[in-house]
C-alpha cells in the first residue's frame, strides 16, 4: 500500500494528504510547481501499442501545486477538533495523572465544563483517562484539586496533518516539522 502523498500550495504550506493517484493526476495534468523529499515513487500504466513501451510517472512524497483558476484558496482555521487528533496531541497521556493510556481508556475533558461556560474547542480540551475525568466533574481543575501536566494548545495546520496521518514518511515529518509551534506546553510533573 503506497503512503499518502503531502500536498503544499505554491508558497511551500501544507494543504492535506492525498492518494497517490490523485498525484498522478497532477503530474499528468502539469500542474506541479516544484517537488521535495526524498522519497520518489514510480507507478507503471499500460503498454504503448505502437512502440511497446509501458509508460510510467515518478512521483515525489512531498508536492507543491501551482494555482489554477478553478480552484480556490483554501481557507485554513482551526483544525478539526476529534478525539484521535486530541489523544495523538496529548501523546496519549492523561493531561492529570500523566500515565499513560490507550485511546479506548482515554476521554475529553473540558478544562472548564461544558456546563459551566467552557466550549468544546482544542484550547480548553485535554486527554483524561477515566478515572480522573470522573474525578474532577464539573468542577474546574483547582475546584477539584488537580492540577494540569500541560495547557492545551490549538495545533496548526502542519501539526494537524502529522497528526491525522499514520503512515508519514520520515522526509515528509521532517518537512512538517519545519513548520510546528514551539509550544511551552509542560507545566509539572506531580
Amino acid at each position: 500500500m503506497a503512503p499518502l502523498i503531502l500536498r503544499l500550495d505554491v508558497t511551500g504550506s501544507p494543504i492535506r494528504w492525498i492518494p497517490w493517484q490523485d498525484a498522478v493526476c497532477l503530474y499528468s495534468r502539469d500542474m506541479i510547481a516544484w517537488t521535495a523529499g526524498e522519497r520518489v515513487f514510480t507507478f507503471f500504466g499500460g503498454t504503448c501499442r505502437r512502440t511497446g513501451c509501458r509508460s510510467s510517472v515518478s512521483v515525489n512524497s512531498i508536492v507543491a501545486v501551482k494555482r489554477t483558476r478553478r480552484l480556490k484558496p483554501t481557507k485554513r482555521g482551526v483544525p478539526p477538533l476529534n478525539n484521535r487528533e486530541l489523544f495523538l496531541r496529548d501523546g496519549n497521556l492523561c493531561m492529570y495523572c500523566g500515565d499513560e493510556f490507550p485511546d479506548g481508556h482515554l476521554t475529553r475533558d473540558h478544562v472548564i465544563p461544558l456546563s459551566r461556560g467552557g466550549d468544546d474547542r482544542w484550547s480548553n480540551v485535554v486527554a483524561a483517562c477515566k478515572h480522573c475525568n470522573t474525578r474532577k466533574g464539573s468542577r474546574t481543575p483547582e475546584e477539584a484539586g488537580v492540577g494540569l501536566l500541560a495547557v492545551p494548545y490549538v495545533p496548526n495546520w502542519a501539526e494537524f496533518l502529522a497528526l491525522s496521518n499514520r503512515r508519514i514518511l520520515a522526509d515528509q515529518m521532517q518537512f512538517l516539522k519545519t513548520q510546528f509551534n514551539s509550544h511551552k506546553r509542560l507545566l509539572s510533573f506531580q
